[in-house]
């Protein structure tokens, strides 16, 4: 077992009215600072909600300046034990060793979920030194796939472990061909509600692949094997980019990527029939057609750019009658360009089995705006008391290809102006 080496590093205070100036917010606080004279450069938020009211944020520490595949990355992290309202001190998780064509030459673009039940965490990163986009990155020479494993909420963490193989191999046979590249969309790996079949509730996570965009995989023992959501011949979004996943009410998976203008959506149904005594109605399905979201059906726009953001479905009550109702929120750049990161919203129907992926993508309400500075990658989680627990990427003045990593905590009533609680 790894115990965390903690960085000696001044604790982050200066700055904070550009960051977090808002009276309405609860809690906020740069967590990882990027300053216009460093040389590394901090990038990629990823949060989850541990046990009890701990939390802990992960971000990128790049050495090469760039992506996984360019040289070494670094995955540093924070805790809060009080549900955001103060952070520890910074800690390497893992470190990549920049050794040229290693497979551990870096880590980074970290997804993570801590279980419902115990006290595990599982963190899945892009690991090695080849490049997701270029083309000498083949199946026989991909973009690898690590992960991390807490079984003490954190604590101490084991050697990271190659998923590579146990992922790829999944799609070899699909009608397609094989998958060349993919990577887990960063920041929040999405943990079922309602379905556990074996040791645990399910897990998804969505894959970045190419060719033919997204995939969704799924584990029922906290990512020691994995499966296909729907079959190897399934294309999800195939023009997607960075995906999420998040569950619907009734069991069903909604698909969010990353497009330019906006997002993707896409939804997967599970049948209804009996296929085995094990799984049950849970084993199969089949997903619908994949629709885009932005300024032409009143979407999720993201003016002028392309960017990874974060689908959240939460319980909340309409103010209006006490009606208590489902919420979709997604995260984007509102823009121009990569700034001016927000929060689009909208109440799903009570049927929701009958609603569809371009029903989905359309007319969501207005988005509250989070920054008004340079904003590129979010993500959100629900806190133990409600609220949301926002952490993105802000620049003001940072170094060459960074950003501060800011954390803000949001009551619902804020980001709805009022509308739901």
């Amino acid at each position: 077992m790894i115990r965390l080496r903690h960085i000696a590093a001044v604790v982050i205070a200066a700055g904070l009215a550009t960051a977090c100036g808002s009276s309405r917010e609860l809690g906020c606080d740069v967590l990882f600072r990027s300053e216009a004279t460093d040389t590394i450069p901090y990038r990629i938020p990823a949060l989850a909600v541990l046990d009890g009211n701990k939390l802990l944020a992960l971000a990128d520490y790049r050495h090469c300046g760039s992506d996984i595949g360019f040289g070494r990355v670094d995955i540093h992290g924070r805790f809060s034990r009080d549900g955001g309202r103060s952070w520890g001190e910074p800690f390497t998780l893992i470190e990549g060793t920049g050794v040229s064509g290693a497979v551990d030459c870096g880590f980074g673009d970290a997804a993570i979920v801590a279980d419902w039940e115990s006290d595990e965490v599982l963190v899945m990163l892009v690991c090695g030194h080849t490049i997701y986009w270029h083309e000498s990155t083949t199946r026989q020479n991909p973009n690898r796939i690590a992960m991390l494993r807490s079984s003490d909420n954190g604590k101490t963490w084991s050697n990271w472990q190659e998923a590579t193989e146990s992922i790829y191999s999944l799609f070899d046979e699909s009608a397609y061909g094989c998958v060349q590249s993919c990577f887990i969309g960063s920041g929040k790996i999405c943990q079922s509600r309602k379905i556990k079949v074996g040791s645990h509730y399910r897990i998804y996570a969505a894959l970045c692949a190419r060719p033919n965009g997204n995939r969704v995989i799924y584990s029922d023992d906290f990512g020691k094997t994995w499966n296909i959501l729907g079959t190897a011949d399934d294309l999800p979004a195939v023009n997607g980019d960075e995906p999420k996943c998040a569950e619907l009410p009734d069991g069903s998976v909604v698909l969010s990527s990353r497009a330019w203008g906006g997002r993707y959506f896409n939804i997967f149904r599970y049948s209804d029939e009996e296929h085995d005594g094990t799984a049950g109605k849970w084993s199969t399905g089949q997903w619908g057609e994949a629709a885009g979201s932005g300024r032409g059906n009143n979407g999720c726009a993201a003016i002028s750019n392309s960017c990874n953001g974060e689908i959240l479905i939460i319980p909340a009550v309409r103010t209006s009658d006490r009606e208590k109702v489902y919420l979709a929120l997604q995260s984007v750049p509102l823009g121009p360009d990569r700034t001016n990161v927000g929060i689009y919203y909208k109440e799903l129907p009570a049927e929701i089995s009958s609603l569809t992926p371009s029903e989905f993508a359309a007319d969501w309400q207005p988005a509250y705006q989070i920054s008004t500075l340079p904003s590129a990658y979010s993500t959100m989680v629900s806190l133990r008391n409600g609220n949301i627990a926002f952490y993105y990427e802000e620049c003001d003045n940072c170094c060459p290809g960074g950003f501060n990593m800011v954390y803000k905590e949001l009551p619902l009533e804020i980001i709805t102006e009022g509308q739901y609680q």
